[in-house]
């Protein structure tokens, strides 16, 4: 796309005065501009997203789930799928770089949602393989009590023992 935006760039160049020269650092003065004008559509577009975020979901309704490992990380997390409400909301395979990232300490954003104040029921199943080879599932409930605000749950895996712990934030 920047190729084709120089080349235009300096065809009009070309085209504009057809016995005038341009010099090398015209060119490079465009360059620039042109790498100015990209950084600035780079930071409008995450700031769009943002806002776009902020509209779909607002801090009073937000709920947002978070799934880390807990100690020790000698499991490889395959599968973990979300029901809110006895509604599947999130299902995600793990690569490889997500695993690792994980076992490292990482934590991962699988869901956010609109939840009305109040009780909301949560299950968890997850699908992995210890380091021996063994597969492992897991599964576990827990009621997502949502107020007024933001709300937060991390959904912690211990995959060797087959359990999952929740914390609210």
């Amino acid at each position: 796309m920047s190729r084709i935006l120089k080349l235009t760039v300096f065809m009009l160049l070309a085209s504009v005065g057809y016995a005038q020269e341009v010099s090398r650092d015209d060119i490079r003065g465009l360059d620039e501009q042109i790498q100015d004008v990209k950084k600035d559509v780079i930071n409008l577009t995450a700031e769009l997203s943002q806002l776009e975020e902020k509209l779909l979901f607002p801090s009073n309704t937000q709920a947002s789930f978070f799934v880390s490992m807990a100690e020790p990380r000698n499991f490889n997390l395959e599968s973990v799928e979300l029901k809110l409400g006895g509604e599947v909301v999130a299902h995600h395979l793990y690569t490889f770089r997500e695993i690792e990232a994980l076992q490292k300490g990482g934590v991962q954003k699988i869901h956010v949602a609109n939840v009305q104040s109040g009780s909301h029921p949560l299950q968890v199943r997850f699908i992995g393989k210890t380091s021996s080879g063994r597969e492992v599932t897991g599964e576990a409930s827990y009621a997502v009590e949502k107020e007024v605000g933001p709300k937060f749950v991390e959904i912690k895996i211990a995959g060797s023992e087959s359990a999952v712990n929740f914390k609210d934030w």
